[in-house]
């Protein structure tokens, strides 16, 4: 489709559900150590070849990934002078200091931020059991700019028209999502992965569009 506007980081590509609870993060981020390993394994040459034209600091990774709570994320900004409320969504300047301070303190280029809260994410997101300001979801980083967000949804039919009902939803409007959960929906997760992000950031390139092959702009469509 073509865009609104040109940034950085747009044209994000879904990745299928994967199982409950706090599986779905170790899934994840396994699927990624697998990318991360092939890319270097399969594609050191062409690697090579794009940091000579575009010259950076080779991607850094540790597995398990550094798991960082949203909470500890807004302490380490504020322990470094920069205002975040624990209950509202990191703005993309305070994504990229986290990234910095995450990356001083655990030296990797990708990391799991968790538990965000729940004035920042959808009605059908599920709540945290213990503290239902935060929820069960998550953004995956790279470089201190996120590349995945996903969470555990809601998959009761009754609590996801009240939750539907909290964030002022209109009812009417989100039918042909909600009613599929009248028949049974078992617990679930998952997250949508800007894979040209991943691209870009991986390689750290300067723009999404030199990391895709007909990227659709205001001012060009074809091809």
């Amino acid at each position: 489709q073509a865009e609104d506007g040109i940034r950085d980081l747009r044209m994000s590509r879904g990745l299928g559900d994967v199982y409950k609870r706090q599986e779905y993060g170790d899934v994840l981020d396994g699927v990624f150590q697998a990318i991360f390993d092939g890319l270097r394994v399969e594609h050191e040459y062409d690697i090579q070849v794009v940091s000579q034209q575009y010259p950076v600091e080779p991607f850094k990774t540790t597995f398990p990934s550094p798991l960082v709570t949203f909470e500890e994320g807004v302490e380490m900004l504020t322990a470094n002078g920069v205002e975040q409320s624990r209950f509202e969504d990191l703005s993309t300047e305070n994504e990229r200091v986290l990234g910095k301070l995450v990356k001083e303190k655990y030296d990797t280029d990708f990391y799991r931020l968790d538990k965000f809260p729940a004035d920042a994410r959808p009605f059908y997101t599920m709540l945290d059991a213990k503290d239902e300001r935060v929820t069960n979801s998550y953004d995956f980083m790279m470089r201190g700019q996120e590349i995945l967000s996903g969470a555990q949804r809601v998959h009761d039919h009754t609590m996801l028209l009240e939750r539907a009902k909290v964030k002022e939803v209109d009812l009417e409007s989100v039918t042909g999502y909600t009613d599929a959960f009248k028949y049974g929906v078992p617990p679930h997760a998952g997250g949508g992965v800007g894979l040209n992000r991943v691209t870009m950031l991986f390689l750290g390139l300067g723009s999404i569009q030199q990391s895709t092959l007909f990227p659709r702009l205001p001012k060009r469509l074809y091809p």
